[in-house]
């Protein structure tokens, strides 16, 4: 199968071995992936991955022995566990001590006519949600973990730092919630992604904005923390969404005297992403950049690279 690669560079392989499902999986023929943020970091040094990158998709699944998943149009959920250790049997299999990640640790992704993954982690797609939308399921899952893990009310005021897809994202869950938000960045033409649908947003630098009850760092940057240090109130929260290859040592002691709490966030709810689409209460056709084949995964991937770009995606 062709298979777009990362092993001292990002290569695409038109030979390269089809996956075999194993007990309790399912083989997926990928019909859309994403480019997503951590995969351009995985060129980086992040994680030290080496193989097929991916975890963004949306696909078509032929062999199962799930007989009720076979034909059905899927998205997956990226962490496999052994179930078998402490975190898995308590339902965390998302931390599982022995977990391969897809496209990201020990496991090949979705850079390629096909993957395979556990049949529990597939969710089917309704019909109304377009592939070029359910692409997004993964990370707007990823936003929606936010409010899975903070408490956001109506009367907070809240700051998403960034304007890349996942700070998009974001901002637009965040804002069902009522709450006071405020989305800061550096690109005009982004923030006005989501100031057209009412949000209020701001260039960084150019506003004053301190005293935030949660301040959600979707920077991808390290220097994104600090950016949220200084908004945050005493006693506020910081959500911290960036994955990136170079951790800074972060100062620790402001974090004491003012008690933040800070709270890493990573993946979260399918279910709750596909009823958000299937509803249409988010926008993410406007985050997509441009649409390649998989046979120029080279260049969409260099495009992704590109300071200013958003969504690429990949079709097979």
């Amino acid at each position: 199968m062709r298979a777009l690669l990362y092993r001292d560079g990002v290569r695409l392989e038109t030979t390269y071995p089809q996956p075999q499902p194993g007990q309790g999986e399912s083989l997926v023929r990928v019909k859309m992936a994403g480019i997503c943020n951590t995969d351009v970091e995985i060129t980086r040094g992040y994680r030290g991955f080496s193989g097929v990158l991916g975890h963004e998709f949306v696909g078509l699944v032929e062999r199962s022995e799930d007989a009720d998943l076979i034909g059905q149009r899927v998205v997956g959920e990226i962490n496999c566990g052994c179930g078998a250790c402490l975190y898995c049997q308590q339902g965390m299999h998302e931390h599982c001590l022995n977990r391969s990640v897809l496209g990201i640790a020990g496991r090949d992704g979705a850079f390629a006519d096909y993957l395979v993954l556990p049949s529990a982690n597939l969710h089917i797609v309704p019909a109304t949600i377009p592939d070029e939308e359910a692409v997004f399921v993964e990370p707007l899952a990823a936003a929606l973990e936010i409010t899975e893990q903070v408490h956001i009310r109506p009367t907070q005021r809240v700051v998403v730092l960034g304007d890349g897809k996942l700070g998009l994202l974001a901002a637009q869950v965040l804002s069902l919630t009522g709450c006071h938000l405020t989305v800061l960045g550096k690109h005009p033409e982004k923030l006005a992604i989501v100031g057209r649908r009412g949000l209020e947003t701001a260039i960084l630098g150019t506003a004053e904005v301190v005293g935030a009850d949660v301040v959600v760092d979707c920077t991808g940057q390290a220097s994104g923390f600090a950016l949220a240090k200084s908004i945050v109130r005493p006693r506020g929260t910081i959500v911290v969404k960036s994955t990136f290859h170079d951790d800074d040592l972060l100062p620790l002691s402001p974090l004491v005297v003012d008690e933040v709490t800070v709270v890493g966030s990573r993946c979260g709810p399918f279910k709750s992403a596909l009823r958000l689409l299937e509803r249409r209460l988010v926008d993410v056709a406007s985050l997509v950049t441009a649409i390649y084949p998989l046979d120029d995964g080279v260049k969409a991937f260099q495009q992704a690279s590109t300071k200013g770009a958003l969504k690429i995606l990949l079709r097979t």
